[in-house]
């Protein structure tokens, strides 16, 4: 006799990885994903349109004071600045709203929100704001580091004639 022969049957042994149990834990799986999947398609909120860095004059600068939903943009020293998250300062009905859509560099300097810091001509030369004492070109100093710190650079001011100005 040989040893195949003699030795009785052997019980199967059965394995994890048996067919039923792998369609079990396949179908303990898609109830799980079923179970705590998202009800809804998540929507996330929309951030601002983006903002593209460009060339301004005074006369295109001053249709973004904020009124009709605008943002609300202003310059110093030739740097434009979107204050739109200040809105309630620098825009329609803000202590500042003079300086909305303007050139802001002078009334910065003279620590003054009066109108006859404005310039009124928007096609004269920009403000070279030459005769500044030192006390002013402080302030304007102070008031220009508070805008790099808290508000995006979103173009340039140019006067209008300037090679770089857009044309109308």
């Amino acid at each position: 006799m040989t040893i195949a022969e003699d030795s009785a049957p052997q019980a199967e042994v059965m394995s994890i990885a048996s067919p039923i149990n792998l369609i079990f834990a396949s179908l303990f799986i898609v109830l799980v994903y079923w179970h705590f999947r998202p009800k809804q398609a998540i929507e996330l909120p929309r951030g601002p349109p983006p903002t593209v860095f460009r060339v301004y004059t005074p006369k295109t600068l001053i249709e973004f004071n904020g009124e009709n939903e605008k943002p609300v943009y202003l310059a110093v020293r030739g740097r434009v600045f979107d204050v739109s998250p200040g809105r309630n300062f620098y825009g329609p009905g803000g202590p500042y709203e003079n300086f909305a859509g303007r050139d802001a560099s002078r009334g910065l300097a003279h620590q003054s929100f009066d109108e006859e810091m404005l310039t009124k001509d928007l096609s004269a030369p920009l403000d070279e704001l030459k005769d500044l004492d030192a006390d002013q070109l402080e302030n304007l100093q102070s008031w220009e580091d508070r805008f790099n710190e808290k508000y995006l650079v979103v173009g340039k001011l140019v006067a209008e004639g300037d090679p770089e100005a857009p044309k109308s």
